[in-house]
């Protein structure tokens, strides 16, 4: 076998094999010309270009996916029925690709896919031919993840969900952990319209996720990837006791990437958090970018962080320069009454979202698949690249009323002036955006509270679900409520830089700094309040969007709501504010 797969990872390009009877041994597989098809085989069909390898065997039901080192990790079908194999046959060969197309029958009918191996990718292209309804993906594992790149990725655990089978949101990529962290098992599809289902088997701690479904929708093509190499993925269990402590891992990041890192609270939310890098014992922590955007500095070597609504605490994943990783799940209180103490229980797992600049050209991560199946254009259309930008105009009230009460004291308002004018016109444009930013998100909680009041009276079998929904809903007004009189409203702050021009523009003497400083404080309590206010109103998008598929989970007749809460806090988790911390 070592000789078949030194040959598999140095192939040029895509080869095919008839395996001479079924489930034959390598050195009996019989290479097929390239640029020759076959109308049938001996044995079983087999293809490979390096990274997967691909048989459809004459006794199976679908198609297998296999790592180069010959490891099965999902099989690929169009049925869950018995059926056999009614016809196989290789319609494509060359050095750029291999297509099989297989029919199979059963008591329903028969059922037809195509399957692609494309040269160097490490995805199976599967479309779906006469008969063929849904991809059944099988790949047995406890968790699955579905990745969202606008809010934190929904961490699916089976042993959570009751009954034989689950609804979940169609979502774009699904990750399925394979083996002992050496594989991930991704799927693809364009379209959010097409329905996803899981099926679930065992008890207890035997309890997992089956196969997932995807219904091949309008685009008619579905992928599934495999990511494989020692410690592509990891997963540790927190318990109780780890509250606030550091917990070595037993991983070593096997290549620099931006790695997402899932920690579930004991409700079974997840918070996605990106694993700091550090190059050199000692310093200063760098938290990548998404999509080729500039890395983040965190403060320094003890991570130490900032957010408005769980203010100061200790970044809680990161490796050392070893590429050692290191979890903290801290326990804290929150900004927020709906959480009122943030902490972590069950399973936390770790896997490489995207690449950084110092990725191997030949490493893959789950976007460089995601583009490289639909294209980079597509892709990143899906994943609104545009939309992911954070916006900040203006400048930050603290910022302002630093920079005027340093002028002050040292006396420079007169030479300064233009710079003193700039500094008013910035905080109004500062927080006349983050509050119509507050405003598009008390608006969205209102539209949607609407809502949920309309399909509790069209649906009562859902009042009780729907209710669960309502109750996070309408933290988004109390929210604003709270905090209203703080807040204020642009008009303030401009009567504000009003009156400060009028009595302290041109003010001199031992008033002067103190004028400054009445003006700094009243201006950063409104700024103070509205950050934390768009920040709490943010969380509670947020945790709409996770919990409407976890309790889709639970209940399939959610379906139509949940993903109208999900298409919506899509819409209002665009484009955020700075301030928002998007990406904690």
């Amino acid at each position: 076998m070592s000789i078949f797969l030194l040959a598999l990872v140095q192939a040029a390009g895509v080869s095919a094999w008839d395996t001479g009877k079924p489930g034959a041994a390598r050195e009996k597989w019989v290479a097929i010309p390239r640029d020759q098809g076959a109308s049938s085989f001996s044995g079983d069909a087999a293809a490979s270009n390096g990274r997967v390898l691909l048989i459809v065997r004459r006794d199976g039901t679908g198609a297998e996916v296999r790592t180069p080192d010959g490891t099965r990790r999902a099989l690929l079908s169009a049925v869950t029925a018995p059926s056999t194999l009614d016809r196989l046959g290789l319609i494509e060969n060359t050095r750029a690709g291999v297509v099989f197309e297989a029919v199979w029958r059963s008591a329903a009918g028969t059922m037809s896919l195509k399957f692609r191996l494309k040269r160097g990718e490490a995805s199976v292209e599967v479309e779906p031919g006469a008969g063929a309804k849904r991809l059944r993906v099988e790949c047995a594992s406890r968790l699955l993840v579905l990745s969202d790149f606008f809010a934190d990725d929904i961490v699916i655990d089976a042993a959570r969900i009751p009954g034989p089978m689950a609804e979940i949101p169609s979502e774009n990529f699904l990750l399925q952990p394979s083996g002992p962290g050496d594989a991930l098992v991704m799927t693809v599809f364009e379209n959010r319209e097409q329905d996803v289902r899981l099926a679930l088997s065992g008890e207890g701690v035997d309890r997992r996720i089956a196969a997932s479904e995807i219904e091949f929708g309008a685009s008619k093509k579905v992928w599934v990837a495999v990511l494989s190499e020692p410690r592509i993925w990891h997963s540790v269990e927190v318990r109780a006791e780890d509250a606030n402590k550091v917990i070595p891992l037993d991983w070593t990041m096997p290549f620099p990437a931006s790695w997402r890192v899932e920690l579930m609270r004991p409700n079974g939310l997840t918070d996605s958090w990106d694993m700091l890098l550090q190059n050199r014992k000692g310093e200063e922590y760098v938290k990548p970018a998404w999509f080729g955007g500039p890395a983040e500095k965190v403060n320094d070597a003890t991570r130490r962080r900032f957010t408005e609504v769980l203010g100061f605490f200790p970044y809680p994943a990161w490796s050392d320069p070893e590429r050692r990783g290191y979890l903290q799940p801290m326990e804290l209180k929150t900004r927020t009454q709906f959480v009122p103490v943030l902490s972590y229980r069950g399973p936390a797992i770790l896997y490489p979202l995207s690449r950084v600049p110092e990725t191997p050209a030949d490493r893959f991560t789950v976007v460089d698949v995601a583009r490289a199946c639909l294209g980079v254009g597509p892709c990143d259309y899906i994943l609104d690249v545009e939309g992911q930008k954070q916006e900040y105009k203006g400048v930050a009230t603290c910022n302002a009323r630093d920079l005027i009460e340093d002028i002050y004291k040292k006396g420079q308002q007169k030479a300064r002036r233009a710079e003193i004018l700039k500094a008013l016109d910035d905080t109004l444009a500062f927080v006349t955006h983050i509050r119509a930013r507050i405003t598009v998100y008390v608006e969205f909680g209102r539209k949607l509270r609407e809502y949920f009041a309309s399909q509790k009276k069209a649906h009562p079998e859902l009042v009780a679900t729907i209710d669960e929904l309502d109750r996070v809903a309408q933290e988004m007004e109390a929210r604003f409520e709270e905090r209203a009189e703080r807040i204020q409203s642009p008009a303030y702050v401009a009567r504000l830089n009003d009156e400060f021009r009028k009595d302290a523009l041109e003010a001199e003497g031992a008033d002067a700094p103190p004028k400054a400083k009445a003006y700094g404080e009243a201006l950063t309590r409104v700024g103070g309040n509205q950050d934390k206010l768009v920040s709490e109103c943010r969380w509670v998008a947020r945790t709409l969007r996770q919990q409407a598929a976890l309790l889709l989970a639970g209940e399939p007749r959610l379906g139509l709501v949940a993903a109208e809460v999900r298409s919506r806090t899509q819409v209002v988790l665009k484009n955020p504010s700075q301030h928002e911390r998007a990406r904690q």
